[in-house]
């Protein structure tokens, strides 16, 4: 397998991004949510390129995949919980659009990314 340097990784670098805005929008929501939905998306949020990083650090493709699979799962995670501060009325639609249009882009780059390797 070719070794993969985080620092070329598009999709490792956009997901790193998102984890500073994450982390920005999270900062001014209730303190009782810390221990509860604030810590929950920070979780998930920094998973995504950790999991990346993790995938990237292996010798095997097919553990590469299996991580990058990983960090969809917790993309698609952290989708459902931006939509809930939403639904909850902690953020209003407009301060969560630009959050979830660059998860839905690291999406796609996750399942491009498994399929270029799965094919070689």
């Amino acid at each position: 397998m070719k070794a993969h340097r985080l620092q070329d990784l598009q999709i490792w670098k956009r997901s790193l991004s998102l984890v500073k805005e994450i982390y920005l929008i999270t900062q001014d929501l209730p303190s009782e949510e810390k221990f509860g939905l604030i810590s929950q998306i920070r979780r998930c949020a920094v998973s995504i390129p950790s999991n990346i990083a993790e995938g990237a650090g292996r010798n095997n493709v097919n553990e590469f995949i299996q991580f990058l699979g990983i960090a969809s799962g917790s993309a698609y995670e952290l989708e459902t919980q931006l939509i809930l501060l939403f639904e909850l009325n902690f953020k209003t639609e407009k301060e969560i659009s630009a959050l979830l249009n660059e998860l839905s882009e690291i999406q796609k780059m996750i399942y491009s990314f498994k399929t270029k390797l799965k094919n070689g």
